[in-house]
């Protein structure tokens, strides 16, 4: 198995580009990061083409919540935040861009989340648009929090770039299942993440068997990095025991 640090949970007490030196240490495939705006996006990258680590991923800004484009009214703000995730994106040569939904509900916020994925994807078609469900203990009122709402979503949004974000974390608690989730949702499938349940510690505790659940992804042919995103209990270098079993 490959493996990701997202550095919005891992090395926190870092600048994000020795977070990205950090990474590399411990011997991650990859990384992907949260919110990395702050960071001028030429320091990222020289991190980046210094330790060789390709970079997955950023998320659109939250706003005063967990995102902007399922909520009606507030186009201007999602689309900017849309060009924002874009050009950073490509400024640090990462592949792909999770638009998030914000806390929202009903057909109107369905309608402005399509929109604004479509805007996404037509603005990007380079890049793979993500959408991640996520679970209503953590985020309740987000727009998306099942795998099953989230293919519906993605088929009317009618484009080849938008791509689920497999979180097993949240949908281990929004229904578990998660083999099966697998199976069903891999052709839609853009990036997989994980997490103990649930206190969303390393994989090696927990409720959620990820020995079961790695190989079933490995059975499926997935040989993309998966993104550890967890949240240590403690110094993050600690809490790696986890890599070499699950390799």
């Amino acid at each position: 198995m490959k493996f990701s640090a997202n550095l919005g949970f891992l090395w926190t007490d870092r600048s994000l580009p020795d977070a990205v030196r950090a990474a590399a240490a411990a011997g991650f495939d990859a990384v992907e990061f949260h919110w990395p705006y702050d960071t001028p996006a030429a320091d990222l990258r020289a991190a980046l083409e210094e330790t060789g680590l390709p970079a997955l991923g950023v998320n659109t800004v939250k706003g005063e919540g967990n995102g902007l484009s399922a909520l009606p009214g507030r186009e201007e703000e999602a689309r900017a935040a849309i060009v924002q995730a874009v050009d950073y994106a490509r400024d640090i040569g990462a592949g792909a861009v999770h638009v998030m939904a914000g806390f929202a509900e009903g057909v109107a916020a369905q309608e402005a989340f399509l929109r604004n994925l479509r805007f996404a994807c037509d603005r990007a078609p380079e890049l793979t648009v993500l959408i991640e469900p996520l679970n209503r203990h953590d985020a309740p009122g987000y727009f998306l929090s099942t795998s099953g709402q989230a293919r519906e979503i993605i088929a009317a949004a009618d484009r080849p770039n938008v791509k689920l974000m497999f979180d097993c974390y949240h949908l281990q608690i929004m229904g578990g299942d998660l083999t099966r989730q697998l199976r069903d949702c891999l052709p839609v499938i853009g990036h997989i993440q994980f997490a103990g349940v649930p206190a969303r510690g390393g994989p090696d505790a927990g409720e959620l068997a990820y020995d079961h659940v790695f190989a079933e992804i490995a059975r499926l042919g997935w040989d993309e990095p998966l993104g550890a995103e967890y949240k240590p209990d403690g110094d993050t270098d600690a809490s790696l025991g986890w890599m070499d079993r699950y390799r």
